[in-house]
């Protein structure tokens, strides 16, 4: 999900919260300082302090943002989310996975993966905060993945699916920064398609 700096209109939180977003994701947490927060967001230090005490507690805020942003834009607004079959719905929300994969690579990386990869010995309200993001996402893709084992009869654990989706595309980011290129990730994700089209016995995949 690309995360822009928002309009002057919002809120300091807001701007600051979005500039976590996007300097996380393309320096990482621990090279991101409060300065250059507050300079991505256009506020001033006062303004960081007076809503969050600490670098760590903005990026508790923004991981729990980042699961708000991903109930919005990726299981409730397009429109492949209301087609009837899940298991169209399921291959649609992977296809949009694909569809994101594009441009620098701090567009389209995950935050909170971001986050975890650096934190999750050293900081601990960080580690379970992306930890409970993660997880929200994979319970909210479970539900399609249930729906469609229910309908098509199919012998698959829909939690532990989820979060070998959520595994794959982790990994697949991970490749994207490691070349610093979109491509490998791409296909990664095109592979990660065709296997759960497997799973439900659809062959018909490209």
């Amino acid at each position: 999900m690309s995360t822009s700096r928002p309009a002057l209109g919002t809120t300091a939180r807001d701007r600051l919260i979005a500039a976590a977003h996007q300097t996380v994701r393309a320096k990482g947490y621990a090279a991101t300082s409060v300065d250059e927060l507050c300079g991505a967001a256009g506020v001033t230090k006062g303004a960081f302090f007076h809503h969050f005490p600490s670098k760590e507690a903005l990026g508790v805020a923004a991981a729990n943002a980042w699961t708000a942003r991903a109930e919005e834009h990726i299981f409730t607004l397009p429109e492949w989310t209301r087609l009837p079959d899940p298991l169209d719905r399921l291959l649609a929300h992977i296809d949009f996975r694909l569809a994101m994969i594009e441009g620098p690579v701090e567009d389209f990386t995950c935050f909170v993966g971001t986050m975890v990869q650096e934190a999750y010995l050293t900081n601990q309200p960080i580690r379970k905060a992306c930890q409970a993001s993660i997880g929200a996402y994979a319970e909210r893709l479970a539900e399609d993945i249930q729906a469609a084992v229910e309908q098509h009869g199919a012998q698959i654990d829909a939690l532990s699916l989820a979060y070998h989706v959520q595994a794959v595309l982790q990994g697949a980011f991970i490749l994207a920064k490691a070349q610093n290129d979109p491509a490998r990730a791409r296909d990664s994700v095109a592979h990660l398609k065709r296997y759960v089209s497997m799973l439900f016995g659809k062959t018909d995949q490209p």
